[in-house]
């Protein structure tokens, strides 16, 4: 089977305008690239030429990235999720084992994921170990140094 990428509906919108830039402009602009490299002269020396086919390489390879994603995704519907039970879409406030309430954090699909800003894939070993997990809840996140515990002190919608 193959993965399933799952996502919001914004961000479905916001890959799919990627894509049709890619294939459209994007693509274009590198056409022409390559068109003025190839005039340079000698293909075997010229570096323009070598620089436009790697950043054609690259926008292929990207395409074929998003068109993976968005021939498998599935669209979170995130009001319709338990509002008692963590889950995509939901933002779960924790403290830590200390007691240390912690940064509100965002469960998202990996292609969300933004662990700087507290938006963490439910891929992750802590959205893992979050998902279905209620308020008032124990988790424990394995972690390189250990095991880790948190516990759930809110769920937000």
């Amino acid at each position: 089977m193959d993965k399933e990428y799952r996502m919001s509906q914004a961000r479905f919108d916001e890959l799919s305008g990627e894509l049709n830039y890619l294939k459209t402009t994007r693509s274009d602009e590198v056409a022409e690239q390559i068109k003025i490299a190839r005039g340079f002269g000698d293909l075997s020396e010229n570096s323009e030429y070598d620089e436009a086919k790697n950043e054609q390489g690259k926008l292929y390879s990207r395409i074929a990235e998003l068109e993976e994603i968005l021939q498998h995704v599935v669209i979170i519907e995130e009001d319709k999720a338990p509002s008692n039970v963590v889950a995509i879409g939901c933002k779960v406030h924790v403290t830590d084992a200390k007691g240390t309430e912690l940064p509100a954090y965002k469960i998202v699909g990996s292609q969300e994921a933004d662990p700087m800003n507290h938006i963490i894939s439910e891929e992750s070993p802590f959205g893992k170990a979050l998902l279905g997990a209620k308020e008032g809840d124990d988790v424990t996140v394995e972690a390189p140094r250990g095991n880790l515990v948190y516990h759930i002190v809110k769920i937000e919608r």
